[in-house]
């Protein structure tokens, strides 16, 4: 038996009055933490949520947010974390796939009417039963609450709960990702996924009690949810959750509470490079002196942010590697061996990466080829997919990820491209059919392309080729504006060429591969 939240409980009953979350002027210690967690737990029961039933949780880094995941948890039921920039259309398709019988919803984002309206996009199929509003003030809620107040629901409960008793491979967690075909998968996680991972990520950070974590990176994404929040909470860490990220917001929070722990994607990296203090506010060298570790993931660090944050302050950044089908750590660069800056790191304990041939062949070391993984970190399969799982899972447990790597002679992986036609944004995954498909949905439009181009801040942007169906009109910003409104802001191209055609093969294939060619030449 075996239950993710367990590792937060016991740090609950080991250290109670310890800080557990900071967020803003808000700290809770560990039992204030848990009894709101328990209040939850017993409003899920009264609801008849349990064992076999999914929840929609959509909330930016609060303290809610641990709050209703572990409270799911206890209760035996499985979580699915919403990206809080998703729209209604997006929302309603999560909620139908998942089949969630419960939906919470913070209401001090954008996101609440999106919220609403993709609750409502979902009936006419199994209803979600429930709908609850996570409040900024549980308690005077506003109206818009309603009822539905989560603030009101815990009020109602004992903050005493007893955690259900779960096996090892049932669903703790329903991740979604985007495929290459531009259809988004749920990844099924099992307790013992998650808390393998998290156990893990502790031994790659060498973590301490009384480590303070930074933590910017998205709850809602498996990188945060898993090497800062679960494997934090499970050592009695401390965690400072910053809901928006900015240099001068993670400064401000190193300075006031001590951080030692930071992980980051390379654009946040390369502002906290690019940040100066020019009014003298933090106190630079003690922040330094206290923070002892970097991580990054997400996407390739460049070399020069690389040693440009270890010169400036005094901090081993560790890149490593993985996805949401793999919980997500699969190698990592530790700090108990030699650091390779431009690898991803080795295997971590219990996993092996190799890389093949198109007929699934190893290949020799410095070879490229596709990264294979298996191990105790591999999901369960995509929800409710199974055509889908067995292009990705075979039989055999190997995991192929469709990213292209080398190992070199010590073992050591380097990611050397991606998927051909995925677009990493700002730390987030892009893929381009589904961009194309809402574009194709605009009544002016009659053919897209959409394409990754280089960008300073972001890695990469996204620019959409399109071309007019006859006799429409259409301008660059009245598309990009239409495109906000349909698709998470870190999807929609900021960049719109018109033209009059695309390339394409005899067949009426696009043909992307001239227009890439066309961005080199143009870069040359």
């Amino acid at each position: 038996m075996l239950n993710l939240a367990s590792a937060f409980d016991y740090s609950a009953k080991q250290y109670p009055e310890k800080t557990a979350v900071v967020c803003g002027t808000t700290r809770l210690s560990y039992a204030q933490l848990d009894e709101s967690v328990n209040r939850i737990a017993n409003g899920l029961v009264a609801a008849g949520i349990g064992k076999g039933d999914n929840v929609a949780l959509s909330c930016p880094n609060l303290p809610y947010f641990p709050m209703v995941y572990y409270a799911i948890l206890k209760v035996g039921a499985t979580v699915v974390p919403l990206n809080v920039l998703s729209t209604d259309r997006e929302i309603a398709y999560y909620l139908n796939d998942s089949q969630a019988k419960a939906y919470f919803c913070f209401e001090g984002t954008p996101q609440l009417p999106m919220a609403e309206e993709g609750f409502k996009g979902y009936q006419g199929a199994d209803a979600c039963e429930h709908f609850w509003v996570m409040t900024a003030d549980p308690v005077n809620p506003s109206p818009i609450a309603g009822t539905s107040s989560l603030g009101k629901m815990m009020a109602e409960q004992s903050a005493d709960f007893d955690i259900a008793c779960t096996n090892s491979d049932v669903t703790a967690v329903i991740l979604y990702t985007s495929g290459t075909t531009g259809t988004s998968k749920g990844a099924e996680l099992s307790h013992s996924n998650m808390t393998m991972n998290a156990i893990i990520t502790r031994e790659c950070f060498a973590l301490q009690h009384d480590d303070v974590h930074i933590v910017t990176l998205p709850l809602f994404h498996s990188f945060g949810q898993t090497c800062q929040m679960n494997a934090g909470f499970s050592l009695g860490n401390t965690l400072v959750f910053i809901p928006r990220f900015s240099a001068e917001a993670v400064f401000e929070a190193l300075h006031s509470e001590g951080g030692t722990i930071f992980v980051g994607v390379p654009t946040m990296y390369w502002a906290l490079l690019t940040y100066e203090d020019t009014e003298g506010r933090f106190d630079m060298e003690g922040i330094t002196e206290r923070l002892r570790l970097g991580a990054s993931g997400g996407s390739a660090l460049p070399l020069e942010i690389i040693h440009g944050i270890e010169e400036k302050y005094r901090i081993p950044i560790l890149e490593g590697y993985g996805l949401s089908e793999t919980c997500p750590v699969a190698t990592f660069n530790q700090l108990s061996r030699e650091r390779k800056p431009g690898s991803v790191g080795t295997p971590i304990w219990g996993i092996e990466v190799h890389v093949v041939d198109t007929d699934n062949n190893r290949l020799p070391t410095g070879k490229v080829g596709e990264v294979i993984i298996r191990g105790h970190n591999i999901m369960k399969g995509y929800y409710g997919k199974p055509v889908e799982t067995r292009a990705a899972l075979k039989e055999d447990g190997w995991f192929y990820t469709g990213d292209l790597g080398r190992l070199d002679e010590d073992g050591y992986l380097y990611i050397v491209d991606r998927l051909k036609e995925m677009i990493i944004r700002g730390g987030f995954n892009v893929y381009p059919r589904e961009v194309e498909e809402v574009l194709m949905t605009h009544p002016a439009v009659s053919l897209v392309a959409v394409l990754g181009v280089p960008h300073d801040q972001h890695g990469e942007e996204v620019k959409a080729y399109v071309v007019l169906k006859q006799g429409a009109s259409l301008d660059e910003q009245e598309l990009i504006a239409w495109s906000k409104e349909q698709m998470a802001s870190f999807k929609y191209p900021r960049i719109v060429e018109f033209r009059e055609s695309l390339p394409m093969t005899a067949t009426g294939k696009i043909l992307k591969k001239d227009l890439k060619a066309e961005l080199t030449q143009g870069k040359a």
